[in-house]
């Protein structure tokens, strides 16, 4: 009986402890939970912000490809999608002079070449004025063959000329994906040559952006 009595006793006086304990694990589970919402919801807020300022600062890339494809289609349409406009009216005034000397070259070749033909044709007509006098006919073979050749020499430098047209839209395309400043500096300063002795130390940067440079110490 007094055993038993002792047993009640025991048990009584370990129920508060017991509460004690179980609601101080709720209180320590719910801690961590509220933890690990506030971890997840940082981890969301820094990857939305990383997400957005990556779709901000977005900006599509200068494509040479369609930089060649429009000077191809219409010359000097690549140096607009370059935004180099100053060169539109010198892509148009090679093309223009080499069209022009081609037109030249023509109508001189056609000329000669007619004028040689009438005179043999007309050789025995005593009707026939030759509006050539000056010329005799090595002098009309002469000037037809080298006018010929001007044609060809012409329509060369058109081609040449359209082809720069392309080329140079596309290099100037390749070449805005790049860091091409002129921006040099030098700088002295002093240093320790093998963790001993005091020296200078002369450093030259040739990116702006310092991620490469050379230097040398004495």
């Amino acid at each position: 009986m007094k055993n038993s009595v002792r047993y009640l006793l025991y048990c009584l006086l370990l129920l508060p402890c017991a509460g004690a304990y179980a609601q101080a694990d709720t209180t320590g589970n719910r801690t961590i939970m509220d933890s690990l919402k506030r971890q997840a919801a940082a981890r969301d807020t820094v990857y939305a912000s990383v997400e957005d300022s990556i779709v901000a600062n977005y900006k599509p890339l200068h494509s040479p490809r369609k930089a060649a494809f429009y000077s191809a289609v219409l010359p000097g349409l690549g140096q607009i999608y370059n935004r180099q406009y100053w060169k539109v009216p010198v892509v148009y005034a090679a093309l223009g002079v080499s069209t022009g000397v081609f037109v030249w070259n023509m109508d001189k070749y056609r000329e000669f070449r007619d004028a040689y033909r009438t005179r043999i044709a007309n050789r025995d007509n005593p009707d026939y004025v030759d509006p050539h006098k000056l010329y005799s006919d090595q002098d009309l073979r002469y000037l037809r063959d080298a006018y010929r050749q001007y044609v060809d020499y012409s329509v060369l430098v058109f081609v040449a000329a359209y082809a720069l047209n392309i080329v140079d839209a596309t290099v100037f395309a390749h070449l805005r994906q790049f860091d091409i400043s002129n921006d040099l500096s030098l700088r002295i300063s002093p240093r320790l040559l093998n963790n001993r002795q005091l020296g200078v130390g002369l450093t030259l940067t040739l990116n702006p952006r310092g991620s490469r440079q050379g230097g040398f110490s004495f």
